[in-house]
């Protein structure tokens, strides 16, 4: 049994994730914290591996399926102390019903559910908010409530004397006041990045948390989790012969990435970690280029002798494979703030950052032309985030269809030159793995 809980917010704004990355210091200090992240952010994990020192997985149920949940849980927090699941949007939110939300990925682990709750404004009204959140789904386990933005003592008294009288017998472990110096930066995509943030904030948090939090109250309810319902036995996999070199673009510009892709490319690749701005090209058999802020380094970007040894590659046959931020950089140019900037060019394509988001959301792509990742006929089940445009030429190749999802152009993504695919679209090995690709690399490394 793998004690457990997930900190769940109202709405978004409720402050769950302030809540949560505090709660994950407050408890690394004394305890090995796994932490995850429900949905398919790439912003948070980074900061809850810098608190945790070890990794942040993701949890969602629409990419990774219930099963691929369980496993990634089961198969991280095996050997810590505790898990703290941070929530996304209110704890009912999802896709058409509860499909990914934070109660979907509850259930599915068993989990109990802390609810922080955004006290500004209300008194008795919150303990109307918190009934109704207990008693919306009976299968549930909200087991605990933490206030946030309390402005004194005697406003969480009036709240707590609410939730008394109304007989809702579920404890209040925490009422944080309200703190301006408790703010993380943020920018058109979200939160700023772990590495720009200082360990000075994190600490302070985890000072806040340990003062207005009752730890072991916490820790008493994580033991309440049923993990052992859905545990799953651990791959035993067989001994695999790592004989492809795989380059990963890794820097501030590429570094939107879920660690179980790198942990299953592993299995099969030595992985290569380079900066595009900052070095050349590596000496390996393909290449993966994540998402991130191209457009924040672009000059850098088109400077790098990298972007013309990438073009290089992908013209010799080179399997490259790159995700929404990745396709920016690997079309001919990326236009920033009415500045043009020239990119590596493997695509003839143009890109174009907006003031105005253009597309978020879950995808549903079909698979129409063969390519380095799928077969004509797959699907893969992923997510978009981005403020860009880009456009290409009509007789463009494109990999897939998409029926959910707003992709490159006119309902297509996934570009295609060679062994290169470029796509607005993320995805997680859960639902796609990426053999198929390895397989691609390990033949060009024959040719």
């Amino acid at each position: 049994m793998i004690p457990g809980i997930i900190i769940a917010g109202t709405s978004s704004g409720s402050g769950k994730t302030t809540i949560a990355t505090g709660i994950m210091a407050a408890l690394s200090q004394d305890h090995t914290v796994q932490a995850f992240k429900v949905g398919p952010d790439f912003i948070d994990p980074t900061h809850h591996t810098a608190i945790t020192n070890r990794a942040s997985r993701n949890l969602d149920t629409y990419m990774m399926g219930e099963q691929g949940v369980i496993v990634s849980f089961n198969h991280a927090a095996s050997d810590a102390d505790i898990a703290v699941v941070e929530g996304v949007m209110g704890l009912f939110d999802g896709l058409e019903g509860e499909l990914a939300s934070t109660a979907h990925v509850a259930k599915t682990l068993h989990l109990p559910v802390i609810l922080v709750v955004d006290a500004k404004g209300m008194g008795q009204s919150a303990a109307a908010v918190i009934n109704g959140y207990a008693s919306f789904d009976p299968q549930l386990s909200l087991s605990g409530i933490i206030l946030n933005r309390v402005g004194s003592p005697r406003h969480t008294n009036i709240i707590t004397e609410a939730l008394r009288k109304a007989h809702i017998d579920i404890p209040v472990i925490g009422a944080v006041p309200k703190n301006p110096q408790i703010h993380t930066p943020s920018r058109h995509l979200g939160l700023h990045m772990a590495y720009e943030t200082t360990a000075s904030s994190e600490a302070q948090l985890a000072r806040i948390i340990r003062e207005h939090v009752d730890l072991e109250q916490l820790l008493e309810i994580a033991k309440t989790a049923d993990t052992q319902e859905t545990a799953v036995e651990k791959e035993e996999l067989a001994s695999q012969v790592r004989d492809v070199n795989i380059g990963i673009a890794f820097d501030e510009s590429f570094c939107f990435y879920y660690q179980d892709t790198f942990d299953h490319l592993r299995r099969y690749a030595q992985l290569e970690f380079f900066s595009p701005m900052k070095e050349e090209l590596p000496d390996v058999d393909g290449l993966y280029l994540g998402g991130g802020y191209p457009e924040l380094y672009a000059e850098a970007l088109s400077k790098s002798s990298s972007r013309e040894q990438i073009k290089k590659a992908a013209c010799n046959g080179m399997p490259i494979y790159g995700e929404c931020g990745a396709l920016l950089y690997l079309g001919k140019t990326l236009e920033v703030d009415h500045n043009t900037y020239s990119m590596c060019g493997v695509f003839d394509a143009q890109s174009k950052m907006t003031q105005h988001l253009q597309a978020l959301g879950y995808t549903n792509a079909h698979t129409i032309n063969d390519n380095i990742l799928t077969k004509k006929g797959a699907i893969l089940l992923g997510h978009e985030f981005h403020y860009s445009t880009t456009s290409c030429e009509h007789d463009q190749h494109f990999a897939y269809k998409m029926k959910r999802g707003k992709g490159v152009s006119e309902g297509f993504d996934g570009l295609i030159y060679e062994r290169a695919l470029a796509s607005y679209t993320h995805i997680h090995p859960s639902n796609t793995p990426f053999n198929r690709f390895i397989e691609q690399c390990k033949k060009y490394k024959r040719e």
